[in-house]
C-alpha cells in the first residue's frame, strides 16, 4: 500500500478530546481510547501540504467560498456516488451536526415534531428536541438479521410530524440503507408532506461490497422534499477544521436554512477547512480507497476476534462507517457495571450505548478507524475482563 496506516501516532497534550479528557469522562487516564469519531490515522500529506502552503500566506483574514471549491465537491459526489448535483444548490455551514440543528429550527416551528430513527448519533436527539420543537423516536428494528426501518409505525407518526432526520449512512449500527429502503422511507415522507433532512457524513466511508445512495438522488420528488449533509470530515479526518456543505434542490428550503444559517453569522468557516476540502474531494480517490481496505481490515479482525472467543458478544457487521456496534447484554450486567468493568477493569475507553437511545442499553459503541494494533490491544483487554 502507499499509504501506511499502521503508524501509532502520539496524540496527547494536544487538546485532543479522545485522549486528552479521558480522565474526564472516563474516569481512567489510561484508557485505550475508542470512542469520539475522529481517525487516529494521519490526515493525508496531499491535504496537509496545501494546508502548509497556504498557512505561509502572512494574513489569516475573511475569505469565501470560490467555485473551484463547490466544484470539487460537484466531481467527488459525481465521480463516488453517481449525483448530479449543480452548484446553486450547495451553501457552506460550519459542521454537519451544527448544519442540521440549523435547518431544524429554520424548517419548524416550536410544537412541531421532529422525527430521529434511534438508537442514533446523540446530536440528533438534541437537534431534534431543543428550542421546544417535540421530539419523536421511530426506533430501528433489532432483528436477527441486523437493523431496519419500522415503516409500519413511521407510517402512523408521519401524519403528524413535520420533519425526520434520516442518518444516511447510520451512525452507530452501521447500516449503508439501500435504495429500497430509502424508497419506501421517502415515499412516506411525500404522502405526509414530511420534510426529510438526510445526515450523509458516513457516506464515503461505505465498506467493500456495499453503495451509497444518496437520499435526494433517487427521484426528482426526494430531492424537492429534502436537504442533505456531506463533509469530508470523517473521511479525510478534518473535523477540527469544521466545515460542511448543505445541499438543497428545493430553493424554498434552501433559502430557509441559508437564511438561519447567515442570522447565526455562520457562513465564512475557516480559511483552512476549505482549503483542506477542496483538495481532498480532488486528489483523494487513491488515499480513500486504501483506507477503507484497511478499516475493512480490522472489522474482520474484530468480527473473527469475538466470534472464536467471545461469543456472548453480539454484532453485525458494519456496512458503512469506521465503527462496530457491540452488544453485551447476554452478560446479563447492568449498564453501570458493564460501563465499570470496561472502564476500570479492561481499561478501554467506548461509546456507552445508551448515549445513543434507550434501545442502546449495554450495547458499546467501538471506533475501529486506528493502527491494528490498537485494535489487537483492545481485544486483549476485551477478553481478559469478558472472556
Amino acid at each position: 500500500m502507499k499509504y501506511n496506516f499502521d503508524i501509532i501516532i502520539d496524540r496527547a497534550n494536544t487538546n485532543c478530546i479522545k485522549y486528552d479528557l479521558r480522565k474526564a469522562v472516563f474516569g481512567n487516564p489510561n484508557v485505550l481510547p475508542m470512542w469520539v469519531a475522529d481517525m487516529d490515522f494521519e490526515t493525508p500529506d496531499f491535504v496537509r501540504n496545501a494546508v502548509i502552503q497556504r498557512a505561509m500566506h502572512p494574513v489569516y483574514g475573511y475569505h469565501f467560498k470560490d467555485e473551484p471549491y463547490f466544484k470539487a465537491i460537484q466531481s467527488w459526489l459525481r465521480r463516488r456516488h453517481q449525483w448530479e448535483v449543480e452548484m446553486e444548490w450547495m451553501f457552506f455551514t460550519p459542521g454537519v451536526v451544527s448544519g442540521f440543528a440549523m435547518a431544524v429550527q429554520a424548517l419548524t416551528e416550536p410544537g412541531d415534531e421532529v422525527l430521529i430513527q434511534s438508537p442514533v448519533y446523540p446530536p440528533f436527539h438534541q437537534a431534534a428536541g431543543q428550542y421546544g420543537r417535540k421530539l419523536v423516536y421511530n426506533p430501528l428494528i433489532y432483528s436477527d438479521n441486523g437493523y431496519v426501518m419500522d415503516y409500519d409505525l413511521l407510517e402512523q407518526q408521519a401524519k403528524t410530524a413535520k420533519l425526520i432526520i434520516l442518518c444516511n449512512p447510520h451512525n452507530p449500527v452501521g447500516r449503508c440503507w439501500s435504495r429500497e429502503e430509502l424508497t419506501r422511507l421517502g415515499e412516506i415522507c411525500i404522502k405526509n408532506g414530511m420534510t426529510v433532512i438526510s445526515d450523509e457524513i458516513h457516506c464515503d466511508l461505505v465498506l467493500p461490497g456495499h453503495k451509497h445512495t444518496p437520499f435526494a438522488s433517487i427521484n426528482e420528488d426526494f430531492a424537492q422534499n429534502s436537504l442533505t449533509f456531506h463533509a469530508a470530515s470523517k473521511t479525510f479526518n478534518l473535523a477540527g477544521l469544521a466545515t460542511s456543505t448543505g445541499i438543497a434542490k428545493n430553493p424554498v428550503i434552501r433559502k430557509k436554512v441559508m437564511d438561519y444559517v447567515h442570522s447565526m453569522e455562520s457562513e465564512l468557516g475557516n480559511i483552512f477547512g476549505k482549503v483542506a476540502t477542496e483538495t481532498a474531494m480532488t486528489c483523494g480517490d487513491e488515499w480513500l480507497g486504501q483506507l477503507l481496505d484497511y478499516v475493512q481490515g480490522n472489522v474482520d479482525y474484530v468480527s473473527d476476534f469475538l466470534h472464536h472467543n467471545l461469543p456472548k458478544v453480539n454484532f453485525f457487521k458494519p456496512e458503512a462507517t469506521y465503527m462496530m456496534w457491540l452488544d453485551f447484554n447476554d452478560y446479563g450486567l447492568s449498564e453501570d457495571e458493564l460501563w465499570r468493568k470496561m472502564t476500570q477493569e479492561a481499561e478501554l475507553g467506548f461509546n456507552r450505548g445508551s448515549d445513543f437511545g434507550k434501545e442502546g442499553t449495554c450495547f458499546l459503541r467501538v471506533n475501529l478507524a486506528c493502527p491494528r494494533e490498537n485494535v489487537k490491544e483492545a481485544m486483549r483487554r476485551l477478553q481478559k475482563v469478558f472472556g
